[in-house]
């Protein structure tokens, strides 16, 4: 068992998940090595760094790695084990145009970075770059590991495995860990039974952010069929999943009541995984985001973008402190699973998650190819996708078209075809009450707003007319 190992992180300068798998690979046994950390911003990096070297001194400490910042893309994968790719594709600038300007045409978006007009801009930015990820990974460490935290998700890890076919790639997303943890409070409320969401099991299957748990069970307790009576109680003044927060949803802007997740569930009798504001973007807008007040009305929230910079602001603020050793960087586990799956693949032990792969037929109701959400047995040096129950027929076609609409975007991408992906565009669920003409005006006006970013790989004024 390889215990010694190197993990290099692309987007090593990251002000929050880069902390956190810090963190979690430090409170993680046995292993030791060293973690590289790649990242245009190279201040960002070098301050991780910094907090990095002094992880040693927390006595929470399990796991000792040496950090280093790497000038250049092939100095950091030369020669490693491991890699973690989570970048942001852009700036907030673009992030902004992606948020918001679809609101002049009547469409709210409550993240943004998936699916929807927002989603699809951020693919066109995001996929020719893990292009070359994946081309420099085939040529320096065709052997290592890639685990992608970076949405839009799906497309790619569909990029990845394209460009390089044996890759070892996984998506990891937190979001089904939600409906976990909601499905532990359903068992206090309605049981009095506490228990932790690792101690739960559950069936999910679907794709990224629009991922259904169609069995959930804690020993012999059938968590499922507790809704009705939970939804009876908690329904309408909503619940949000998080022990003793329960009404966060009304001042945190990441925070929901789990109505819309709830009433998916009354409609088509699975559980929807994610949290709601990633759920309606993958909807008619009509139905749960149609304005301000309707998104009120389900209890979640529009998190707009100068909150997302605040927020960053506040982040680089306390990585100098920890990096300056003004302020500790405490070793405490998270509930992320990235370094517990890297000890999985290790032979440490064997665990079942889920994670984001081609579809192999883990999920036959979906094209074969597609990248799905289900859930994987990780175990020494490989990965095995668990055939999922079958959806409802309803959620299935639900998810089948935003599946499609994945594809059908990845694939103008892939061949630099505005117009293939201007139709994945307009079949948006979130554009379905645009006309052809608006949808146009909308798709020109974004692309033109991250043009800066879109011009080295599409030919804009070409399509645009200048």
């Amino acid at each position: 068992m390889k215990t010694d190992i190197t993990i290099t992180y692309i987007g090593g300068g990251s002000k929050q998940w880069a902390r956190v798998f810090m963190a979690d690979l430090a409170a993680s046994e046995g292993l030791s090595g060293e973690i590289r950390l790649y990242d245009i911003d190279m201040e960002a990096a070098l301050r991780n760094a910094a907090i990095g070297d002094r992880i040693p001194q927390d006595p929470n400490t399990r796991s000792v790695f040496r950090y280093r910042v790497c000038q250049t893309l092939e100095e950091a994968l030369t020669g490693t084990d491991f890699v973690i790719i989570s970048i942001l594709p852009g700036t907030f600038r673009e992030m902004r145009s992606d948020v918001h300007a679809p609101e002049a045409f009547g469409i709210y978006q409550s993240v943004g970075d998936t699916v929807g007009p927002g989603g699809v801009l951020r693919a066109m930015r995001s996929v020719p770059i893990y292009e070359e990820f994946a081309r420099k990974i085939r040529d320096i460490c065709p052997r290592a590991w890639v685990l992608n935290l970076t949405n839009p998700m799906s497309i790619l890890v569909k990029t990845l495995y394209d460009v390089f076919p044996e890759i070892k790639a996984f998506g990891c997303c937190h979001e089904v860990f939600h409906a976990q943890e909601l499905l532990c409070r359903v068992l206090w409320e309605i049981k009095g039974i506490r228990a932790t969401r690792r101690e739960l099991y559950t069936d999910a299957s679907g794709i990224n952010h629009f991922t259904w748990i169609t069995e959930a069970r804690y020993r012999d307790t059938d968590l499922l069929a507790l809704l009705p009576e939970f939804m009876e109680r908690f329904y309408e003044e909503g619940y949000y999943e998080r022990p003793g927060a329960r009404f966060a949803f009304r001042e945190d802007p990441f925070a929901y009541g789990n109505k819309v997740k709830l009433d998916l569930y009354r409609r088509y009798g699975a559980l929807a995984a994610a949290g709601d504001r990633h759920l309606v973007e993958f909807l008619p807008n009509t139905w749960y985001a149609a304005d301000p007040q309707t998104v009120k009305d389900w209890q979640y929230n529009l998190t707009t973008v100068d909150y997302r910079e605040a927020q960053q602001a506040a982040l680089v603020a306390q990585t100098i402190e920890m990096a300056q050793g003004r302020q500790p960087f405490p070793v405490k586990r998270s509930d992320e699973e990235a370094a517990d799956l890297i000890k999985a693949l290790l032979g440490f032990e064997t665990i079942v998650s889920n994670v984001n792969l081609p579809n192999a037929g883990q999920m036959p109701q979906l094209p074969l190819g597609s990248v799905v959400e289900t859930n994987c047995v990780f175990a020494n040096g490989m990965i095995r996708p668990v055939t999922a129950k079958p959806l409802p027929t309803a959620a299935a076609n639900l998810v089948l078209r935003n599946c499609l609409n994945i594809d059908t975007t990845y694939e103008g991408i892939r061949r630099r075809d505005l117009g293939t992906i201007f139709l994945a565009f307009v079949n948006q669920p979130l554009c379905g009450s645009l006309t052809l003409s608006q949808a146009e005006k909308l798709f020109r006006r974004m692309c033109l707003n991250t043009r800066e970013y879109l011009d080295p790989w599409f030919d804009l004024d070409g399509w645009f007319g200048g």
